[in-house]
Order: C-alpha cells, then structure tokens, then sequence
C-alpha cells in the first residue's frame, strides 16, 4: 500500500528541483537528484566530489545532512494533501559511519511515524560500493497552510 497521497513521479521531484522561483535550489547546487520512488519509500543520490568535500577530502557531514533532509523533506510533503498542508524540517540527526571519497552516495527515506502533526523519517545512505556511510532520523512538522 502506497503512502504517497497521490501519484508522484520523478518528473514532479524534478520541477521542485527549480525552487518556487525558478531560480536554483541547494539541490541543484549539491547534485542532488531524486532517483526512485517506491510505495513507502524515497531514494536521492548525490555525487561524492570534491564540491561536497570537507578539507580533508572525504564528503561533508553537512553534505551527508542536506542529502538525508532533501530526501526526507520532498518524502514528507508528497505523503500530505499538499493542497492544505506543506511539511517542513523540525529536527535532523545523523551518525557518520563511514567516509566517502568518491562515487555516488544513495539515502533511501522511510517512514517511522506518518501523524496528523509530524512525520518521522529514517534516512540510510549508502556508497556506491553498498556500505552504509550515514544513518539519520528527520522530523518533519505538517503544516496547514
């Protein structure tokens, strides 16, 4: 059973990708990019090159953050009637378990509490080896517009 309140596709993740402006967004600028959308599920990937790099040369953590709140937040807001209601962070963590030089990390979203008020998101990424880099846990508040 889906938990999407309508039909998304990647064509919808896409046109937010602009912002409400049309004038670029943090997702552009990281090379993050929703890639799959299951029935309980989001997955984003984000290129692990130097332009996410820290100044040691392994991915940011900050970078690791903005991937797994990207995921979880464009997650959340497609699970709502986006009509009368829009889900905005209220609180990230995340544990940094393994460092990343190269390649393409993937954060797969999941739901661990779907509310009326909140929403609770479980964001695991990945390299692109299959290891498990970062695990983080997303909040999000369910507005009314």
């Amino acid at each position: 059973m889906s938990i999407w309140f309508r039909p998304v596709t990647l064509e919808d993740c896409a046109r937010l990708d602009a912002g409400m402006g049309g004038k670029g967004t943090l997702m552009q600028t990281l090379g993050i990019e929703i890639s799959e959308i299951g029935d309980d599920y989001m997955k984003a990937t984000m290129p692990a090159t130097p332009a996410v790099h820290n100044p040691l040369g392994i991915v940011h953590g900050g970078a690791n953050v903005a991937l797994a709140e990207t995921v979880a937040s464009y997650a959340a807001n497609f699970a709502v009637d986006f009509e009368q209601y829009y889900c905005v962070g209220q609180e990230i963590n995340a544990n940094h378990l393994r460092a990343s030089r190269n390649g393409v990390l993937t954060a797969t979203a999941k739901p661990v509490h779907l509310g009326k008020r909140s929403s609770v998101w479980e964001i695991l990424i990945h390299n692109s080896a299959g290891e498990l880099t970062c695990i983080s846990r997303m909040t999000a508040a369910v507005v009314k517009r």
